[in-house]
């Protein structure tokens, strides 16, 4: 899925393409993509002008003189800009000035509708934007492991299993370690990393590593300089002992058990 890095690598590229465009027509090829209210969203679009395109987590929000449109890629959706729509293009937004294609294999990405001055349900700040203050606040609040706590969009919003993988690595910390029970040397550290991973994941473009392109088609390189994420019985980069990997919730869960002891 693409997370933060990914989603606002697609935001600066888009931003200034699509500010000012009207929109003359949007067609949905396939009912998921309008979050099965084809017709209706099809309606709110057409005429609508462009004033921005923000991101909150891994949401693009696309704003608009009428309201807001709330575009989450999900698994394995792209934005692509003037593309020629391919067999996976599920909706296509006409502008008056080019062609935004959105394209999804998997058919788990949404685009929703919401109504001025709202934003998306559920989601807690965005992690580029929360200063440490309510960072440690946030996670002395909760009882869970800290991999599936920062996980959690409502807790933090834009981090997912690569980013959170690397910034537990980084600050050294085991991904079973208890959130609440963070001292504030770890806590610091933790939240050093994560705003580290975040921009030199930014400055490479993103990670790619199955389906994630940006709005021009180009993959990202950060997958390049993955410490942990995918690298299952390889030697750690500081220790040399295997990496491990866990489930935590459901999710792959990779990191090195000498660095980070619990």
């Amino acid at each position: 899925m693409p997370e933060l890095p990914e989603v606002e690598t697609i935001r600066r590229s888009l931003a200034p393409l699509l500010t000012g465009r009207v929109i003359t027509a949007a067609r949905f090829l396939s009912p998921h993509a309008a979050d099965h209210q084809p017709a209706e969203l099809a309606a709110r679009l057409a005429g609508a002008r462009i004033t921005g395109l923000d991101r909150l987590g891994k949401h693009l929000l696309l704003r608009l003189d009428s309201g807001t449109l709330d575009i989450h890629l999900r698994m394995t959706g792209k934005l692509l800009w003037n593309a020629a729509p391919g067999p996976h293009a599920r909706a296509l937004l006409e502008l008056d000035q080019g062609l935004l294609v959105f394209d999804d294999i998997r058919q788990f990405g949404r685009f929703r509708w919401w109504p001025p001055g709202v934003v998306p349900p559920g989601l807690g700040p965005d992690a580029l934007d929360l200063p440490f203050e309510g960072f440690a606040a946030r996670l002395h609040a909760r009882r869970g492991r800290l991999k599936a706590v920062l996980l959690d969009q409502s807790v933090l919003a834009g981090l997912g299993n690569i980013y959170v993988d690397e910034a537990l690595f980084l600050a050294r910390i085991h991904p079973l370690t208890p959130a609440a029970r963070l001292g504030p040397v770890r806590l610091e550290r933790l939240y050093a990393a994560i705003q580290e991973i975040l921009a030199e994941a930014l400055a490479a473009g993103g990670s790619s590593i199955s389906d994630y392109v940006d709005a021009s088609g180009e993959r990202g390189a950060f997958q390049d300089r993955h410490q942990v994420y995918g690298r299952t019985g390889k030697p750690c980069s500081h220790c040399a002992a295997p990496i491990r990997r866990i489930v935590v919730t459901q999710r792959g869960t990779h990191f090195c058990p000498a660095c980070q002891r619990r």
